[in-house]
């Protein structure tokens, strides 16, 4: 199924009663070099961009006497847990060992059956397929199926209606639900669509060079949130047609891009939040002359100190 803005928007009027409009904030140049506009999805409902992928597939899905279930690094698990709560829905959330703390707190905090197991995420993803072939149980994958794609494309929707003038936006990838959501929303438009991902978890950089999905190894201190060993086949057609530009950046820079933007705006980012702009601060994406910059700050569920 291809996503259209015409699914992107079908979705946002779906799900805007369940989701924050999330705040962009405008930074002067010599904040962090270039303007910038922010937009400050870790403010989102359960700490990350995640709630707008899981209720669209929720508020489509019709029967869901037989619950829900996911798997997750730890904020598609917040985002499941919450969306199945406020349905007044059983949900059983399955994540690996590497998943946060914090993350797992969040997810016990809407009440869901939480499922620790495994060394990473597709340990979780198998556990959880498990489940939903015992149970009968509707599952909502992190990013691939269409209706989360096009629940997540609602951010580049909205920012849009914020930031109209906007030339590039830097977006970190794990699987690729963001990032392909809003590629989808942005195809055939001026706006260019920028992929971050960290080096030691580089999914659609290594699907991008192969032409198709591939398995790459996943590590680094964005795991839990990035750590896809393979993007979506769903979103893989729309990258590979309207991502122009794919960059990595390395640990040190995301832990200093989380440092600057605490630093600089008092915004407390998880390291896959602060991964886009890892881009530009340590010059791994250079601005062309003329570019308005925007930057996705996806996450903040991180412990503070």
């Amino acid at each position: 199924m291809a996503i259209t803005r015409s699914h992107i928007q079908s979705a946002h009027t779906r799900i805007r009663a369940d989701i924050r409009t999330t705040p962009v904030l405008e930074l002067p140049e010599g904040v962090f070099g270039p303007a910038l506009n922010l937009k400050l999805e870790l403010t989102q409902v359960t700490g990350s961009f995640k709630p707008r992928g899981a209720f669209n597939r929720l508020r489509l899905a019709g029967d869901l006497s037989h619950g829900v279930v996911a798997a997750s690094g730890g904020n598609h698990g917040a985002a499941v847990a919450y969306a199945a709560q406020a349905m007044g829905v059983r949900a059983d959330i399955f994540v690996p060992e590497v998943s946060a703390p914090e993350k797992q707190a969040r997810i016990r905090s809407y009440g869901a059956n939480l499922v620790v197991g495994g060394a990473r995420y597709a340990d979780a993803l198998a556990a959880s397929q498990a489940h939903r072939d015992m149970t009968g149980a509707l599952e909502v994958h992190a990013y691939d199926q269409p209706e989360v794609l096009a629940g997540q494309g609602t951010v580049a929707l909205e920012w849009e209606a914020q930031a109209p003038r906007l030339t590039h936006l830097l977006v970190a990838v794990g699987g690729g639900g963001l990032i392909g959501g809003m590629a989808a929303w942005h195809a055939g438009c001026a706006t260019e669509v920028i992929a971050v991902e960290p080096e030691t978890s580089c999914a659609l950089h290594a699907a991008l060079a192969a032409g198709k999905p591939v398995e790459v190894p996943v590590s680094g201190v964005a795991a839990d949130s990035l750590g896809a060993k393979q993007v979506g086949a769903a979103m893989f057609p729309i990258a590979a047609q309207n991502i122009r530009t794919s960059v990595l950046v390395a640990d040190d820079a995301i832990r200093a891009a989380q440092a600057r933007l605490w630093e600089a705006a008092r915004i407390l980012a998880e390291p896959g939040g602060a991964t886009a702009l890892a881009a530009l601060l340590s010059g791994a994406w250079v601005p062309p002359r003329g570019a308005r910059v925007g930057v996705l700050v996806c996450g903040g569920n991180t412990a503070i100190g």
